[in-house]
């Protein structure tokens, strides 16, 4: 078990949401649908999600529309992705939910003493707002989006801002992701991270070089425990 002095921060392991935490596609994808088909383009299934989410919600539209053969200019792309944030938030958790192991997992975290936390390119709100409705929200001592910080993933300040704001120990974070994104965050800031297979990714996330993948979220404390330098 981790071992801390009572004046030390804890250690941390800092999450990624969308294909890490959650199965989210269907409601992400539910409401790229209901534009391009409002724009005259044929709709994207959500078997396709897996390499068309990673990025974000401008990307998914840019991809979206991109699988129809059309381009979009900025102003336009500007527009429909406030229309795509207003109806998502109105449709967060249709048929999102958690992956299996997660809870039991974030039990066992914290009960060996990690502070848990959300580091998402997902709006703060909505992220927020979806955390509550999948049952977790109370978990994390921060849950920081795109908008809370002037920067956002890849830039490695939204992650190193995230374990300040939940109060964590730098030297002994973890990131936990499965994307791109997820990776070069991490690396960048100088935090080892795990990644998971079973999210949105354009590769395999083996390919993406992080410290260790898990195929499970049973795997994840003892990678966690493998990648703590307080671990005696």
């Amino acid at each position: 078990m981790p071992t801390t002095s009572p004046d030390a921060l804890p250690p941390i392991v800092v999450f990624d949401l969308d294909g890490t935490l959650a199965e989210t596609a269907g409601d992400l994808i539910g409401t790229l649908n209901m534009i391009l088909e409002r724009e005259g383009l044929p709709s994207v299934a959500v078997s396709q999600a897996r390499e068309l989410i990673g990025a974000g919600a401008r990307a998914l539209i840019q991809r979206g529309f991109a699988a129809g053969g059309r381009e979009l200019t900025p102003t336009r792309l500007d527009e429909l992705f406030r229309v795509f944030l207003a109806h998502y938030g109105q449709h967060l958790c249709e048929v999102s939910h958690l992956f299996p192991g997660v809870v039991d997992s974030l039990d066992r975290l914290e009960a060996a003493g990690y502070r848990l936390a959300v580091c998402t390119n997902k709006p703060e709100d909505h992220s927020v707002r979806l955390l509550e409705l999948l049952g977790i929200h109370g978990r994390f001592a921060a849950i920081c989006g795109r908008d809370t910080f002037p920067y956002f993933k890849p830039d490695p300040r939204h992650l190193t801002e995230t374990i300040v704001r939940a109060g964590g120990d730098p030297a002994r974070a973890v990131m936990v992701g499965d994307s791109r994104t997820d990776v070069a965050t991490a690396k960048a800031a100088g935090i080892p991270v795990v990644a998971v297979p079973f999210g949105y990714t354009d590769v395999p996330v083996e390919e993406l070089e992080p410290d260790v993948v898990i195929q499970h979220f049973e795997a994840l404390y003892e990678a966690v425990r493998r990648l703590d330098p307080g671990v005696a």
